[in-house]
């Protein structure tokens, strides 16, 4: 199960994204990987469009997420997923909420889980609405 975990796409733009963000100047690079591109699309995308990701978590969720409580892991998990549901409009919405949920057994303890599941189904609302 740990080395099918690490084959998870979504695993590897966790990780992806979990050491950008210890250091910003550091080259991204993907090693060779069935779902290369998907990778690469939602961890440049997260990376580039961060600014937008932050203006609507602190515009829909200001009032679900702590800044200071929210762990690192977690908030990269909501990033990524909310990349997906505005960016990657081909991916259903329960699949992408599915498919993190699943990364945050990896990552997160039980609690972080069920928050991640609330933050997610909320934020999908809202971040993808507008195409409807």
């Amino acid at each position: 199960m740990y080395n099918e975990a690490l084959q998870n796409p979504r695993v590897i733009v966790i990780q992806k994204l979990y050491a950008h963000h210890l250091n910003k100047n550091s080259e991204i690079t993907f090693p060779k990987h069935r779902y290369k591109k998907f990778i690469k699309d939602v961890v440049n995308g997260t990376v580039e469009r961060k600014e937008l990701i932050q203006n609507l978590i602190d515009k829909e969720l200001k009032d679900d997420i702590n800044e200071n409580k929210t762990e690192l892991m977690t908030k990269l998990m909501i990033m990524a997923a909310i990349y997906e549901f505005m960016f990657m409009h081909k991916t259903p919405i329960k699949v992408v909420i599915s498919e993190y949920l699943k990364v945050s057994d990896f990552f997160a303890g039980r609690s972080q889980k069920n928050f991640l599941n609330a933050i997610l189904d909320k934020i999908s609302k809202v971040s993808r609405s507008k195409d409807k």
